[in-house]
Parts: structure tokens; sequence; C-alpha cells
């Protein structure tokens, strides 16, 4: 049972406790309220037996005693409800936030090609953010409510049974509405959200893509389209609120019709001489009181529906595979082999679907030297690289690193002796000292100037307003593109991996950048394994070894001497790039 339980609404073990103890307190709260409301009956008997056959006034001592035990009771009762259902679960919502950060750092990047970050962002944001209004405001409240219902309707019954269900029957029948209809409710609920992360999406991709948009002259059609995904989440969220607003406030009217037939029926009972005035009086207090606890319930049964599907989307990320394996990793040497690799990208993965990238590949990139991936674009340069470092991994084959399989050790372990350069260049909106220092956490200051002023950054770096503590803005926006390029590679020279991959670097930077990143990278390349993947052909002149890669397979390697004698692909590629030139 609390297993299923704790599946649907995506709780921790911790968390089922909670949702117990609020129940617990929740019903104690109720219970005890319900007290006061008998002791106020009592109370209101005594004066109206006073009033009616001049009995004696009650002393007050009593009542002042009990009001005074009252209010204790009812502020430990409130203190540990506050305690197990909002305290708790904020600390239980954090805790979600981190563990879902936490699975995505460990997935695939398989994972991520088939899922938009919009969606994403929505999930560890919005569908969080709704369960922990689900677990504070709902969950406990409501099950405390049905414990303590049942308990009163229990006593109540043995009382007077025919008053006791005049007054209770419109509870289970307000609430048994509400979840008939969440069959209806939930699909708006669905299309409500999508059409909001629709939004986002929409809106992050015109922010990424901003320039582009305004050289291209394309602000209205953008705009346009903006404006119309808006409307169509406007239209849904409107159809969801108003599904539910009619359905919630139906259950309001038939839940107060409870207090109708227990007037109508304590009538009945008083007229028939079967009751006297204060019983019936004594049960409308009840009935007053029995209500309020499930009024907030009702007002958030859709948050209740809408959690179901947060916590679906949420199991969508716990469930999914991690890219695990060994913990140990000694490898002999740092030579990377591809034993007759292929690979293919699943639906929407990398933005493909379902394509073939690589048959049967095979060679071998030696410790000490550098191995240049050529080839037309779409031929698999990048994907070997990715492969190697098991940002996926391969569909038969094997691929080794000193002898050892990576598909059997764990992604953060092996890329521990990895350092990649790539070609668009991604930084932090932090520090010039901070950006290099991803290289390595618990790198020192001077190890870091040293880094950079082995990539050429000093000669920029100074000329900033506040040196290696100046803010580079989102993605290094201060920066040219050859200063990002050298921070990177400053990033890589802290890391001193044994094995680099260089997306290369230079293929978008003017004469004097290149020069100044060709003379960092000559210093990152030293004494390691070095898989280039290459689109100019003056950076194939200094590599060890070419494999050239046409329609996923190797169509030769060798030399690059080798290759241009033999006259084949690769002699034709840069005879094409010096005719070009």
């Amino acid at each position: 049972m609390f297993a299923s339980f704790k599946k649907t609404y995506a709780l921790s073990d911790a968390g089922v406790r909670h949702v117990l103890r609020g129940t617990l307190w929740t019903a104690v709260a109720n219970l005890v309220i319900m007290a006061g409301v008998s002791s106020l009956f009592l109370a209101m008997d005594a004066f109206m037996g006073h009033l009616v056959s001049d009995a004696p006034l009650p002393a007050l001592a009593p009542y002042a005693v009990a009001l005074a035990v009252f209010i204790a009771v009812l502020f430990v009762a409130f203190w540990q409800q506050y305690s197990h259902t909002y305290r708790a679960f904020y600390r239980e919502c954090g805790q979600q936030r981190i563990e879902l950060a936490e699975r995505l750092r460990r997935l695939p990047l398989s994972f991520f090609g088939r899922r938009d970050l919009a969606d994403l962002t929505e999930t560890i944001l919005g569908d969080v953010r709704t369960m922990e209004h689900a677990y504070s405001h709902v969950l406990g409240m409501l099950f405390g409510a049905v414990v303590s219902t049942a308990i009163v309707f229990v006593g109540s019954f043995a009382f007077n049974a025919r008053l006791t269900i005049a007054a209770f029957w419109s509870v289970p029948v307000a609430f048994a509405l509400l979840f008939a209809t969440r069959r209806l409710l939930e699909p708006l609920i669905r299309r409500s959200r999508a059409e909001a992360v629709g939004v986002s999406s929409h809106i992050q991709e015109t922010l990424d893509c901003v320039r582009e948009i305004r050289a291209s002259n394309q602000q209205e059609r953008y705009l346009g389209a903006l404006g119309a995904r808006i409307d169509a989440a406007e239209r849904a969220q409107t159809r969801a609120e108003l599904a539910n607003g009619v359905v919630v406030n139906l259950a309001f009217v038939v839940l107060r019709l409870g207090l109708a037939t227990t007037l109508a029926e304590g009538a009945a009972q008083v007229a028939a001489g079967e009751a006297d005035f204060m019983v019936l009086f004594a049960y409308l207090l009840m009935a007053s009181r029995l209500y309020a606890p499930f009024d907030q319930c009702l007002m958030l049964v859709a948050e209740l529906f809408a959690s179901r599907n947060s916590a679906r989307r949420m199991r969508r990320i716990t469930e999914e595979p991690v890219a695990g394996g060994s913990a140990e990793f000694f490898p002999r040497g740092h030579d990377v082999c591809f034993e007759h690799v292929s690979f293919g990208y699943g639906a929407g993965e990398d933005g493909r679907a379902g394509v073939q990238v690589l048959r049967d590949v095979s060679f071998t990139a030696r410790e000490g030297e550098v191995t240049a991936l050529v080839g037309p674009s779409g031929s698999g340069k990048s994907t070997c690289a990715r492969l190697a470092a098991r940002f996926w991994d391969a569909d038969a084959g094997r691929i080794t690193v000193g002898g050892v399989d990576v598909a059997h050790v764990d992604p953060e372990v092996l890329l521990r002796d990895f350092a990649v350069v790539f070609q668009d260049v991604l930084l932090f909106d932090d520090t010039v000292m901070g950006n290099i220092r991803l290289g390595r956490r618990d790198a020192t200051d001077e190890e870091v100037r040293a880094a950079a002023r082995a990539a050429n950054c000093d000669e920029f770096v100074h000329r900033l307003p506040e040196g290696y503590d100046t803010m580079i803005g989102e993605n290094g926006s201060r920066l040219s593109g050859g200063e990002r390029q050298r921070i990177s590679i400053a990033r890589a020279l802290l890391k001193d991996a044994p094995i680099v991959l260089l997306d290369e670097a230079t293929a978008s930077l003017d004469v004097e950048n290149e020069t100044q990143v060709q003379g960092a990278l000559s210093r990152l390349l030293a004494g390691k394994t070095v898989i280039v993947i290459a689109h100019r052909m003056r950076t194939v002149e200094a590599a060890d070894k070419v494999v050239v890669l046409a329609d996923g397979h190797v169509a030769e390697q060798g030399s690059p001497d080798a290759l241009m004698a033999r006259g084949g692909m690769f002699a034709r590629m840069v005879e094409l790039q010096r005719a070009g030139a």
C-alpha cells in the first residue's frame, strides 16, 4: 500500500513517514477543535438550563481550566502538524531538486537528446513546486480530515444515527464527485502544462537565436508565432481552471447541503419530540466545524490531481537508467582503440532520428601521437570522439583505453583522463579565474595563472578591469572568440589529462587569434593521446596519423605522407582545399 502511495506521489521513505505523522497531527488538531466545540455546547447547555429552569450558573473555574488546557493542547497539535507538513515537506522538496539534478548529472547524453531542455527545467522547478504545495497543503490535511471525521462519525452515530447521517452524507458525495471527474480534469491539466512548456521553449529559442532572427529580418514572424503560443497556453489554462472551478464549486454546494439536511432532520426530530433543541444545536455546531477542514482540500484538489502528473514526469527522470560502471580504472597506457565499432542515434538523439552513423569502425589513436579524424560532414568524426569519452555507448564492437573497455567504466571516472576542447566554447557567467579552475577545482591561484600563461591568456586578461577576477558574462559574452577559446585551452591545460579530444579550435578564428591558439595547443598536446576532429588540412599536416571517415566507415588510414602518395580520398580533399585557398 505505502509502496504504491510512495510511487504515485514521488515521495521518499522519510516523506511517507511525514505524511503519516502529518495525518495523525492534523486529525488530533481537528479532534481538539471538535472537543472545544463540545465544551462550548456544554457551556451553552448549562446557561440554557439556568435560563429555562432557573438552575444555578455553573462555576467558571472548570471552564477556565478547560480553556487553558484546550489552548495548550491545540498549540502542541498545530505545532506538530506544521512541523510534519510544511517544514518537513519544504525540506523534502529541496532534497528532491538536488536528487533530480544529481540524477541528470549521471544520465547519458542520449537522454538529453530525447528530451526538451525547457521541459526538464519545468520538471525541476515547476513540477517540484507543484508537489511541494500538494505535500504541504493537501495530503496531510486531507487524510487527517478523513481520519478525524471518521472518528467523530462513529461517536455521533452511536448518539443519534439519523442526525449523523444527515450531517455526514455530503462529505463522501462531494469528494466522490471530484474524483469521478478526475478523468476529465487531468487531460486538461496535462494540456495546460504542455502549452506552458511550449511557450518557455519558444522564448528560450528566440533568445538563443536573437542575432540570427534580427539578421534575417524575421522578428515579426517569430513574435507572431510566440503570440500564437501564448494565446494557446492561455486558452488551455482557462479551460483547465474553468473545468476545475465548476467541479469544485459544485462540490462546495453539495458539501454545504449537509447543513440543510441536518437542520431539516433535526427540526423533524424536535417537532416529533425525539430530540430537544440543544441536540439540534449541537449537531449544527458539529456540522459547521466538520466541513471546515475539507474547504481548503476542495479548493486545492486540482493541485492533487496535477501532482500525480508532476510525479509521473519526475519518475521519468528518476527511473531513467544511468550510465554506470566500475569506479576503478587502471589502464595500461592511454592508447584509444576502436574495435569494429557500430553506432546509431536513436530517435531524437542529437537532433537525429534513427540514423546509423558508424559501421564497423576500427583504428587506434596511440599515446604520444596526434590522430586526426577527417571526412565529409556527417561522416561520424564527432561521434567517434563522443564514443571515446563515453558520452554515448557503442551499439556493437568495443572501445578501449589502455586495454580497458570504456563501457565498463563509470563515465565520471573515465573523464578524469580526458580533456575536451570544443570548437564552440561554453563558459559560465563567472570570473576568468573561476572558468579556468573548472579544469581542476582544487588548483591554487598560481596554478590557474600558470595554465593561463601557457594558453596565452595573460595578454588579454591584464587588460580586463579586474584581471582574473573580472566577470566575463553569460558564455563569455565580454570576450572575443579567440579569447574564449584560449580560456577553454587553459582549462584543459590545468586539468593535464593524458587524453585530449580536440574539435579543431581554430576553424572559425582570424589569422592572429589562430596563431595564438595554435601556440597554446602545442603546449597542451605534448606527450598526450590526441584525437583531433580536423576541418583544415594544415592541422592534418602535423598529425602522426590520419583516419579518413566516409559514410560511417573507415575509408583509409595512415600517415599524411603515405595517404598523399596513395592518391585516394584524403589526397583529393587536400587538393580541393589547396585549390580553393
